[in-house]
């Protein structure tokens, strides 16, 4: 009977910064003064030198669109990144476009301040599960997670005011999935589930560990979560015993013969608890 535990290798995907360039400042045309002559008559004609055109704001983000981000352009606060065609390759979805709230108490907030980048954060992670057609639970035994992207500052200035919400399918190896599956409504039903669910290449906690989708190969898959309450971190100890404690009661659910069954666990260290994550995963054989 296995037993091992597993430290949880959980990306975190704190896009709480909301960073950009500042763009070059505009110089502001004049009438040029008049020549003058020695004996101090003016002479000539004064002209307005033209005023520079406001620069037109991009396109708002259209929700839909389908992006090809690399795992480092996910994690980024403002992105560039041209939508392509959904039919192609593509490793993230826009699910939601709002619009930001940057006026508090009659005073405009820059685009990166602390309370503009916490509206997106909150904003964002609460529709994902709407979109996906499942609740929290089938959400965090899924590889499906939310970024989010903001303008720049200088995009910011001309004008634009729009967040944009994106959904990418995660493991943990630092590269982003391909969305093979339209991810709308992909955690309605347990079928449906299969192509996001997580799953393992080998048992948690052993060489060779390591999440994927568990529509590729596999041999372990997360079946349930368990939750850790309380504000403070438990400390190891006491994390890993609530942990097994949890996860044995589940493989011996699962199991054919409920005196000899397998179950592996994870748990979130102290670093990930205090970035707010509070649960962890209970883990069978799947030979798939």
């Amino acid at each position: 009977m296995s037993r091992r535990a597993a430290l949880l290798v959980t990306v975190v995907l704190l896009v709480a910064g909301c960073s950009g360039d500042a763009g070059g400042a505009g110089g502001a045309g004049g009438a040029s003064a008049p020549s003058t002559d020695p004996t101090g008559t003016s002479s000539g004609t004064s002209s307005a030198a033209p005023t520079p055109a406001r620069a037109t704001p991009a396109p708002r983000p259209r929700a839909g669109a389908c992006y090809r981000l690399t795992y480092e352009e996910a994690l980024a606060p403002t992105t560039e990144a041209e939508p392509v065609r959904c039919r192609r390759p593509h490793t993230a979805q826009t699910y939601y476009v709002g619009t930001l709230d940057t006026v508090v108490d009659g005073h405009l907030l820059a685009v990166d301040s602390e309370r503009v980048r916490a509206q997106v954060a909150e904003v964002c992670p609460r529709r994902l599960p709407g979109f996906l057609g499942g609740d929290e639970r089938a959400l965090r035994l899924s590889v499906l997670r939310a970024v989010w992207f903001s303008p720049t500052l200088a995009q910011s200035d001309q004008g634009e005011d729009w967040f944009r919400c994106d959904v990418i399918s995660l493991a943990d190896s630092e590269v982003l999935s391909p969305l093979e599956v339209a991810p709308r409504g992909a955690l309605a039903t347990p079928a449906s589930r299969t192509a996001y669910a997580v799953c393992g290449t080998a048992e948690p906690g052993t060489p060779g560990f390591q999440r994927v989708p568990c529509g590729q190969p596999h041999r372990w898959r997360a079946i349930a979560d368990y939750e850790l309450g309380g504000t403070d971190y438990p400390g190891l100890g006491r994390v890993r015993q609530t942990a097994d404690d949890r996860c044995r009661s589940v493989g011996r659910e699962q199991a054919d013969d409920p005196l000899t069954f397998q179950w592996g666990f994870d748990y979130p260290t102290r670093a990930q608890w205090r970035a707010g994550l509070r649960y962890g995963l209970c883990w069978v054989p799947d030979a798939g």
